[in-house]
């Protein structure tokens, strides 16, 4: 590559590290000042070799794997999320060994673990860096990563002795930045005990990545699908069982004009209605009090793709302000969705608690 290249390169990267939310060829372009076919050049050179990353054809343009693996891989900037996983992990019902890793330019890097407390058990050593094909978590920074893990949204790795599950932490909610780790003894796992250890596994990335930032939970989904299963109702049992994980919700409201407003909330579901806050500065509320009509959807983007839909009627329920509903409410909420007790201060940020009145809810896995 010639010096002007390499220029044009370097500052491609500078400016996909200062966008994290991705940018266009048309903000590149103006940014840099060259035709478009050599901008494509070093882009499509750039994607090959996993430091850029296009999630829809003339999208924008997002740093890849190996470029977010440039970020400084100092403890202290990973503090926030160490921080989180030992909490959680301190509340897991696994009795296996769990673990937190990062990518780096070396490869994955072991920032935190909470061992098994059986005397047989599989171990990592914090602090050390795994070359990428030796664990999980490798196919979870992979570019790109297998079809069947944007499927399913986690990897499986084994050998002779051990099993790992491997789940993304994403600060967006889609792509990752970190991995959590679940390692155990093959004898003492069988593919029935995956399976249900996996729930819970997929529930505390969840909750760390919201605690990160992100609003919802759906690694990969920009990536795609494989073929989906089959479509088939779920019970009321299991639309119960599905609403009580750490999943939020799409709350779909009308504007004035007339014009359809979508948000993620937290929800709650006692049987008979749903719960959700309104946080103060939240334009959707003053719409709902305006136009109570309202639907909810609730869903995963991985196999088995279950789906819960209602529409109805929101009410708001009295004054938050002192509410004897309130505290108790928030305290559900931020152990369900961020495992952590309630802020001394969230109360207050808190401008109105909506009861939604169901007609009837609609449950589903699959496509339909």
């Amino acid at each position: 590559m010639n010096v002007p290249a390499a220029e044009r390169t370097l500052q491609i990267i500078e400016l996909l590290l200062s966008n994290p939310d991705g940018i266009t060829p048309q903000e590149l372009l103006a940014a840099l000042d060259i035709s478009r076919s050599t901008l494509f050049l070093l882009l499509n050179t750039l994607k090959q070799q996993g430091y850029v990353e296009q999630s829809e054809q003339r999208g924008r343009y997002r740093p890849g794997p190996r470029l977010q693996a440039w970020r400084s891989p100092n403890r202290a900037s990973f503090q926030e999320v160490i921080t989180a996983f030992y909490q959680e992990a301190g509340m897991a019902a696994s009795q296996e060994t769990l673990a937190l890793a990062a990518s780096t330019p070396g490869g994955l890097l072991i920032l935190a673990q909470v061992e098994s407390p059986q005397r047989v058990r599989s171990v990592f050593e914090t602090g050390t860096v795994l070359p990428p094909e030796k664990t999980a978590a490798g196919q979870i920074f992979a570019f790109p990563p297998a079809k069947i893990v944007q499927q399913q949204g986690f990897a499986r790795q084994e050998d002779e002795d051990a099993v790992e599950l491997a789940l993304p932490v994403c600060r967006d909610g889609v792509h990752p930045d970190f991995t959590l780790l679940f390692a155990a003894p093959k004898y003492r796992c069988p593919q029935s005990r995956l399976e249900d250890e996996l729930p819970s596994l997929r529930e505390m990335a969840a909750r760390l990545s919201y605690r990160l930032g992100a609003a919802a939970y759906a690694p990969f989904h920009e990536a795609g699908q494989n073929e989906p299963p089959a479509a088939a109702p779920l019970s009321l049992a299991e639309m119960e069982a599905f609403l009580k994980g750490p999943w939020p919700a799409r709350l779909a409201c009308i504007r004035p004009d007339g014009s359809p407003h979508v948000v993620p909330v937290w929800q709650e579901w006692d049987g008979q209605d749903f719960y959700v806050v309104a946080w103060k500065g939240s334009r959707w509320a003053s719409y709902v009090l305006n136009n109570p009509n309202v639907s909810l959807s609730v869903d995963e983007t991985w196999p088995p793709l279950r789906r819960v839909t209602t529409r109805g009627s929101a009410a708001a329920v009295g004054d938050p302000v002192g509410s004897k509903r309130l505290r108790p409410l928030l305290s559900r909420f931020y152990h369900r969705y961020l495992g952590q007790p309630t802020p001394a201060s969230a109360e207050e940020q808190i401008e109105w608690i909506f009861r939604i009145t169901p007609l009837g809810l609609k449950g589903w896995k699959g496509l339909a």
